[in-house]
Formats: C-alpha cells, structure tokens, sequence
C-alpha cells in the first residue's frame, strides 16, 4: 500500500474538536441557587434523570452513587454510557476556555456529545467516585501527560489519543485481523493543524505511523472476542487516505450480542455492529447516487480496556511563556 499524504484540511475538520457555542452562563446568584437545589434534591430523583439533564452537582452524586451500585468497570462504563442514551449530538464540542483563549470552548459539556466526547467523559467518569476526581480524569485522558493546552490536546485518534491513553486501553487490532490483516499508512503534521486551526505555533516533526484495523466484513467473525468497555474506532478512507472518522463503545445485548453504544447525529444510540454498517453502506449509496465523494467505510479498530490499569499522575503544568519581547 502506497503511504498516505498528510491529512489534509477538510480531513483535519472531521478529526478534531473545533466551534459550538456554550450555554449562557447564568448570574451567580442564580448558578449558587441551582448548585443549592441540586445538592438537597432527593437521590432517586436524580436517578429517574438522563445523565446529560443533570446539573454538574447532580452529575456528581451520580457518579458517586454508580461506582458503589456497580463495582464492575466494564459493567459501569456500559451503565453510564447508556445513562447518556439520547443525549444530542453537536460537532466540535470542546476547547480549553478559560485556561486558554484562543476559542471559547468550554473544557468540558453534560447537555451535548460529539463522538469523542462522548467517549472521554464516559470512561472518565466510570473511573471516579466524585464529580472533582471525573473532571480531573477527563483532562488526564484529554490531554497528553494531562498537560491542558492546545497543542498537547489529543487531537488525532490513532496518533495521539490512542497512543496517550495506552494506560486505559490497548490497542489489539492486528491481532484481531490476523497477520495478513489490512494495514494502512497514516502521516500527521501537527505543527502545520496547530497553526492553521487553532493559530497556535509549535515546534512538531512530522510523523509517519502504520495502523493495521479490521475489515469490516470480517467483524462478525470477531465480534465475540470484544468486551464490554473496550474502545471503537471507525476507520473510513477517501481518495486513498484512510483515518479514524469515528469512536463509540462496545456494550453486551441482552443476549450477549456485541453492540456499538456512540454519540452520532442527532443523538447517542446503540445499535448493533451490522446495523452501523447496514447504515454507512446505505449513506454511501445515497453519495454514490447524487455523485459525491464521500467517505466509505473500511473496517474498524478496536481497543481493549485494560484489566489491571494505573492511572498515571498528572505532570506537571508548566508555566506559560511571556510573549515575545516581553
């Protein structure tokens, strides 16, 4: 296979997080108020709630109570993935405001996901017991070392998020293909998005990795090798560029049937792997059709949550620097 050129623009939009606009946010007045309410309301109220109408402080007595009422990892993670059945779905959720200005992003959302959104709050939270612990996990997952900042953000799913958070899941793609598996080459050049996305400037070599993934024709084959937890990746391709377009969840049917829980337009869902690839055939056959171009669905990677998992520290954050001159 020929190697892939680096990614350009337009694939650059699909891949990372960019604008939405935050809710209002309300006087403090107000804000102390509801915060007040949300504390004393009854627990079995908050729990008749779906996780994405719940006030942070609700947000935090649920996952309080989760991590007691399901000591399983893989069970929790399915649990709260579910609690968010239905949550909306909005591109390019998230930013790094106020720690940085360069969008107005918040630094995390409960009312709307995008996939990778989705994905990050889910396990951050099923790693917590409160709602402090889950908003640090989150920029623990989010962010290289944890270090919050545009440039070390994990923009890029295969070469970044995946490769920073191998303490949380590990990547068994090649041995679930098999060795004559698909492959494709991936080559990113961080420096050059940093700039033309987000007005950053970062010193970044470019970089080259080759990423095997699973047909997707060959899914239900392996599909009773997955557990529940363990991490999707939808890989696409266009023009001979492969990338990861999309992430979700692997959950267990009632009968053990394998299932892909997402935040995908206009909400998240779960649904079977055949069904997601019933729908991706029928969209590219509408594409075919009207003579666009669009992505085609080449297979999936898949990465295992691990069992006996560390959660590293955070580093350090440095000190940002003074502007030039200065």
């Amino acid at each position: 296979m020929r190697p892939v050129r680096a990614l350009p623009a337009l694939l650059l939009s699909i891949l990372v997080a960019g604008c939405a606009t935050p809710p209002a946010v309300p006087p403090a007045a107000d804000a102390v108020a509801v915060a007040q309410t949300a504390a004393t309301e009854p627990l079995d109220a908050i729990l008749a709630k779906p996780l994405y109408r719940m006030h942070p402080v609700e947000a935090g007595r649920y996952i309080a109570w989760v991590h007691e009422a399901e000591p399983d990892l893989r069970k929790r993670i399915a649990a709260i993935g579910r609690k968010n059945l239905g949550q909306p779905y909005r591109l390019n959720l998230l930013g790094e405001f106020p720690y940085q200005v360069h969008d107005d992003l918040p630094m995390f959302s409960l009312d709307h996901s995008d996939c990778v959104v989705f994905a990050e709050h889910t396990y951050a939270m099923a790693l917590s017991q409160s709602w402090e612990e889950f908003f640090w996990m989150l920029q623990r997952i989010r962010y290289r070392d944890g270090v919050i900042g545009v440039a070390t953000r994990n923009h890029y799913t295969e070469m970044d998020w995946n490769v920073a958070n191998r303490w949380l899941v590990t990547d068994i793609s090649a041995d679930l293909a098999g060795p004559d598996g698909p492959a494709y080459t991936m080559t990113i050049d961080r420096a050059r998005f940093l700039k033309t996305r987000h007005h950053t400037d970062a010193s970044i070599p470019v970089e080259t990795s080759r990423q095997a993934y699973v047909a997707k024709d060959r899914v239900a084959a392996i599909a009773s090798q997955l557990r529940e937890g363990d991490l999707v990746n939808v890989i696409s391709t266009r023009d001979g560029q492969y990338w990861a377009s999309h992430v979700g969840l692997v959950v267990l049917g009632p009968d053990g049937e394998r299932h892909f829980l997402h935040s995908s337009e206009p909400q998240v869902r779960e649904e079977t792997f055949e069904s997601y690839i019933a729908r991706a055939a029928a969209r590219e056959e509408r594409n075919r059709q009207a003579g666009k171009n669009g992505q085609v669905l080449a297979g999936f990677k898949f990465l295992r949550l691990n069992d006996d998992m560390v959660v590293p520290p955070m580093a350090p954050q440095p000190r940002p620097g003074r502007p030039a001159g200065a």
